[in-house]
């Protein structure tokens, strides 16, 4: 066991730069021993985040090999999965293999359980070379360990789930608990408000209109941009309107919304590409609430646009993180038949990849 102290953050684990926080980190120490406060946790899946796969896919032209081969040497060399492009990682489910003596997580050894904490600042070691992964989807089979500090968050996985539909919920569930915490102010105030949401189709879209429509929205936009997701989305019956439109297109989103119900009081942005800023701001109304869900959002420009626009909106940033939030959005999986078709759907199609 390591003699140094601990830090419940993590910056014991920090290897350089020094003195920063594990997520800001260049390097990470992934060894296995624990420190008297830690957890390892024996990997059995890692789920990348949508931005953070498309990125690597797109950069390596669909190569899954290459794909494979990418991820590994960024582990390698970060000892953690952190995306250096789009600075984000994912999430992943294993078993945990030993516990800290003065570890407050709650877990034992035996454990199945899903971190609800970033693989940006979880220490991870791959030790199978990624022999069961074809690169080609988000889902990562994998050996190896991970560490949790004192303040990581872990959520055990329900008997009732398959595993990998757990993780895909728990990947994204800070979306839909941040939704529902906006829409109830409104709604506590005395109006119910329209709600779109960009990317509706989507793991974290798709549960955030269940949420809104659960939490008491008046009218639910789903915004795809295809016509395929609009089949899927509308067949799902998650959202009163469905429309198609490119996200990066200002003015085309602003008309899409508006000719579904809107301007919306709340837009919430959950798609994987850069360029949406703008186009969420103006298709929200005076005086609402734009989230920010996805990696790829350029916050300077969501700033900058809001100000050129003179738009009277608040911007929040989902972190990813509401109390209660993996419960919530496992209890939406369980009771939205359409949501729950989505989420099977996608990871059945990743499967057949």
């Amino acid at each position: 066991m390591p003699t140094a102290p601990s830090s419940p953050v993590g910056l014991h684990r920090v290897i350089e730069p020094a003195g920063v926080l594990p997520q800001a980190a260049t390097r990470l120490d992934a060894r296995p021993e624990l420190w008297p406060d830690e957890v390892r946790i024996s990997v059995e899946r890692l789920n990348l985040d949508a931005a953070s796969y498309r990125q690597l896919a797109e950069a390596h032209d669909h190569d899954g090999e290459a794909v494979k081969q990418a991820v590994l040497g960024i582990v390698g060399e970060r000892g953690k999965m952190q995306n250096p492009v789009t600075g984000s990682g994912g999430m992943l489910v294993g078993v945990v293999d030993e516990v800290g003596p003065e570890s407050p997580l709650g877990v034992k050894p035996g454990d199945r359980v899903a971190t609800l904490v970033s693989l940006t600042l979880t220490p991870l070691r791959i030790t199978d070379g990624l022999a069961w992964w074809d690169g080609k989807s988000e889902q990562v089979p994998a050996e190896g360990h991970a560490i949790l500090f004192a303040r990581s968050i872990v959520a055990k996985l329900p008997a009732d789930l398959a595993p990998e539909l757990s993780l895909a919920v728990m990947d994204v569930c800070g979306a839909p608990a941040l939704t529902a915490r906006v829409v109830r102010q409104y709604v506590d105030k005395g109006t119910k408000p329209v709600v779109s949401v960009i990317g509706g189709a989507g793991k974290s879209g798709s549960l955030s209109l269940a949420a809104a429509r659960h939490t008491g929205a008046s009218r639910t936009i789903g915004i795809v941009p295809v016509q395929a997701e609009q089949d899927k989305l509308t067949a799902a019956g998650l959202a009163d309107v469905v429309a198609l439109a490119d996200a990066r297109d200002p003015v085309a989103l602003a008309k899409a919304v508006e000719q579904a119900g809107g301007p919306a009081d709340i837009t919430v942005v959950c798609v994987d590409v850069p360029g949406c800023e703008h186009g969420a701001v103006l298709a929200t109304a005076n005086g609402g609430t734009v989230i920010f869900f996805s990696m790829a959002t350029s916050f300077s420009a969501a700033a900058l646009g809001a100000e050129g626009l003179a738009a009277d909106v608040t911007m929040l940033v989902g972190n990813g993180y509401v109390p209660g939030h993996a419960d919530y959005a496992l209890e939406l999986l369980r009771s939205v038949p359409g949501v729950r078709e989505l989420f099977e759907g996608r990871i059945a199609a990743e499967g057949q990849d």
